[in-house]
């Protein structure tokens, strides 16, 4: 009896991963390919059915491998039907992704949002070892997040449980948010928000910092460039990293007063900078979390990578299907 395999999709406004995945969460072969946003990404379910085929066809293995498909995408999904409500960066409003993808894949599909997924890879292969209660928080172009309670994601009533990214920070004089509103997470602890903050100290303080030069050369500012001139002791760059892992400790310490969780998992991008952030982060939620909830919590970065989605994605399969 040939062992079934379990396939996760993470779909991204660039690239969408996509992976072939034992029973027991190992993947067996991983590859991605280009998002074609063209025409409100109307192609992106025949892209994905197209890469599961020549995967098949390279490998010299038929469908009957598979046991279904799980996929993570960005933006509300409607539990009930596996639509997408609206993915401003593909373009898609009420796209019936798992009517069409399974259409297109002749297999059974689940469908989550992709910070959710990123959750539970890191919950069953990753950082959070089991955990059954935790917080995932996603650190990269925006915030995004998936909380687990009892071992079930939790989704609400409309499906927009664990908008991490859309706790008000800065309640007075936020910047905005392109979900609307000012002020949240995702203005501050996204990648995006610790470059806009870098540059606002630039242009209205003279303090010396290395970064000043690489601004004033380029006109542009990674968050990694200042991640990386934190470990060289830049005084201005610790100084955002300061600002940001305040908002950040504080978002996370209200919310784990809520769910008094096991694990805090860290992943996305602005992770990669380590105990950089993780340091400073870690002081500032223990002062502003219930003591006892202090406790019983572990703040760690993500180990997946890349492949928690697609590991997150399999699980749902494995689970639902």
């Amino acid at each position: 009896m040939e062992e079934k395999w379990l396939v996760g999709v993470d779909l991204g406004g660039t690239t969408i991963k996509m992976a072939f995945i034992s029973m027991d969460g190992d993947i067996l072969y991983s590859w991605e390919i280009d998002t074609d946003k063209r025409e409100s990404g109307k192609y992106i379910p025949a892209s994905i059915a197209r890469g599961i085929d020549r995967k098949l066809q390279e490998l010299d293995q038929t469908k009957s491998r598979l046991i279904g498909v799980g996929i993570g995408a960005p933006g509300p999904v409607n539990e009930k039907d596996g639509s997408i409500e609206v993915a401003i960066n593909l373009g898609w409003k009420n796209f019936p992704l798992k009517e069409i993808l399974q259409r297109e894949t002749s297999l059974p599909v689940v469908v989550d949002n992709d910070a959710n997924i990123a959750a539970i890879g890191e919950m069953w292969k990753g950082a959070g070892q089991g955990a059954k209660n935790m917080i995932c928080v996603t650190l990269g172009t925006g915030v995004g997040g998936g909380l687990i309670a009892n071992g079930e994601i939790v989704h609400g009533v409309n499906g927009a449980g664990g908008e991490i990214g859309h706790i008000v920070s800065v309640p007075k004089g936020g910047a905005p948010c392109n979900c609307g509103k000012k002020g949240c997470l995702e203005t501050v602890a996204s990648a995006t928000g610790i470059v806009r903050l870098t540059v606002e100290e630039l242009s209205t303080k003279e303090d010396q910092s290395s970064l000043r030069e690489i601004y004033e050369n380029s006109q542009t500012i990674t968050a990694k460039q200042v991640l990386d001139a934190v470990s060289e002791g830049d005084a201005l760059a610790k100084k955002v990293v300061e600002e940001v892992t305040y908002h950040l400790g504080l978002a996370l310490a209200n919310l784990a007063n809520g769910l008094n969780p096991e694990k805090i998992v860290i992943g996305g991008g602005v992770s990669k900078a380590g105990d950089t952030l993780l340091e400073p982060l870690k002081e500032q939620f223990a002062s502003f979390a219930f003591p006892r909830v202090a406790q019983g919590v572990e703040l760690v970065t993500a180990t997946l990578g890349n492949h928690a989605g697609v590991i997150g994605g399999a699980w749902l399969v494995k689970e639902k299907l």
